[in-house]
């Protein structure tokens, strides 16, 4: 692209005002937040509520402060099958008695785990409320970790791997490569583990894990609905006698990264077609610059309206993109992945982005683009509030600097970004500083795509749309 079709590109869709006051927008989360009531329990625990007087249901949220950044050499994958484990039992509810009692309350509940966290989260008939805090007390404070459960536990998540990362075509190669960039670290591990250390685990050693990081100091809980009266008082019965480790909690520090241009790549066998994986180290989100960063993202890759979507419109050298950036507390990745068109290179894709970076890091994007952005990052925002199990997984998952604030203080810092900030994170982490990885299918298929590639454009365009 050249750099006139850039700047054209960079026009905004629709007209917003210069001055970019979205105060009487932003204003349904101000108002949601003054309602919510804050408590810390003498062991630690945080506990957010929020009422919802119309509702006939509560959303439960427990997040705690654990991932597989935690895990050690030899455990890789804990994190993730311990949160399977949480669903097996626990001393006063053995074997599926959670389960059975969640579906007979027709309660819909489900967990996941990240680098940086696990979190659990529910939601049941306002009447079941008192059970079901002791349901995830017990679970949380007492998991029975019997060897049967372990055993089965092992064969669903070595199955989830096989199905979610082995399976796939690159998933597998490309996701060692990555994790090779920050080998070392204790980002540097898959969340889901390894094979060996998975099958390894056993419940003597699950357990310890339990007892090291399972804690209440590490815990927040949120709960979204239709709260009776008794609801502190139920918290309190379940929560308040767990004691507090008398070790402190694992601190982290941020990453630092010398970030540098990589290029690498990898062939499978079972590939469709070529695709080439762009990342780059940016930061984490307690990083000054993580809000710059999220704007910066969405300009360029994520919204409907980013750069690499509207060089789409017509003509595009990519037959898609996608971009699904991972946001850990000490560190940053932002991805791209391109299929080219029949008669488009790796090479020129690469060239594609690094222009569309370079146009940033160049000349400030305009102020009414600018106010899009923290509009469309607003309108999500917003969106949650519709939803109480959403919005009680987001008070779960309140970063401690916000944790007076869980649902204004990331929006002021996104509004308060400038277009020179975007200018600044774009310099810093993106410029010349992309990780590329060729993802290669087999030879055949590359020997017909360099062919294509070689050939008129309008023949190339033919005969892939003829295959497609």
């Amino acid at each position: 692209m050249s750099n006139g079709a850039i700047a054209a590109e960079q026009q905004p869709l629709t007209a917003i005002e210069h001055s970019c006051d979205l105060t009487t927008q932003a204003a349904p989360l101000y108002q949601t937040e003054k309602r919510i009531q804050y408590r810390q329990l003498s062991n630690g625990l945080q506990v957010r509520t929020l009422a919802i007087a119309d509702s006939s249901s509560i959303s439960i949220a427990s997040q705690f402060d654990v991932g597989s950044r935690n895990e050690i050499k030899g455990q890789t994958g804990y994190a993730h099958l311990f949160e399977h484990m949480l669903f097996k039992g626990s001393q006063h509810a053995p074997g599926d008695r959670y389960t059975q009692t969640m579906s007979e309350l027709s309660g819909q509940f489900n967990a996941s785990t990240f680098f940086d966290f696990t979190n659990y989260y529910l939601t049941i008939p306002a009447p079941a409320l008192e059970l079901s805090l002791w349901l995830e007390a017990d679970r949380f404070r007492y998991p029975a970790l019997t060897p049967a459960t372990v055993a089965n536990q092992q064969g669903a998540v070595l199955e989830e791997m096989a199905t979610s990362i082995d399976n796939q075509p690159y998933v597998r190669k490309a996701m060692e490569f990555l994790l090779a960039q920050v080998q070392g670290t204790p980002y540097g591990h898959a969340v889901i583990g390894s094979i060996a250390d998975v099958k390894a685990a056993t419940p003597e050693s699950l357990n310890q894990f339990h007892q090291r990081f399972y804690r209440p100091d590490a815990m927040q809980l949120s709960l979204v609905g239709n709260l009776p009266a008794n609801t502190n008082t139920w918290i309190d019965n379940s929560f308040a006698s767990w004691q507090q480790p008398l070790a402190a909690k694992v601190a982290m520090s941020d990453l630092i990264i010398d970030a540098k241009a990589v290029h690498g790549e990898i062939v499978d066998e079972r590939g469709p077609w070529p695709a080439v994986l762009l990342a780059w180290h940016t930061a984490g989100t307690d990083s000054p610059d993580a809000a710059a960063l999220a704007l910066l993202e969405a300009y360029l890759f994520q919204n409907k309206s980013s750069l690499i979507e509207r060089t789409s419109l017509s003509d595009p050298d990519q037959l898609l993109s996608y971009s699904i950036p991972l946001k850990m507390q000490h560190h940053g990745v932002t991805n791209l992945v391109l299929v080219p068109r029949a008669r488009t290179s790796l090479d020129t894709l690469t060239e594609n982005v690094e222009k569309l970076i370079g146009s940033v890091t160049v000349e400030p994007i305009p102020a009414q683009q600018l106010c899009q952005l923290k509009q469309i990052w607003l309108d999500k925002k917003l969106s949650i509030l519709d939803s109480p199990s959403v919005l009680a997984r987001t008070l779960s998952a309140t970063l401690p600097q916000d944790s007076s604030a869980p649902l204004t203080a990331q929006w002021q810092r996104i509004n308060a970004v400038t277009a020179a900030d975007l200018q600044r994170v774009s310099e810093h982490y993106f410029k010349h500083k992309r990780v590329r990885l060729d993802l290669l299918p087999p030879w055949h298929i590359r020997a017909a795509k360099t062919i294509l590639e070689w050939l008129p454009k309008g023949t190339a365009d033919d005969l892939e749309e003829s295959v497609m």
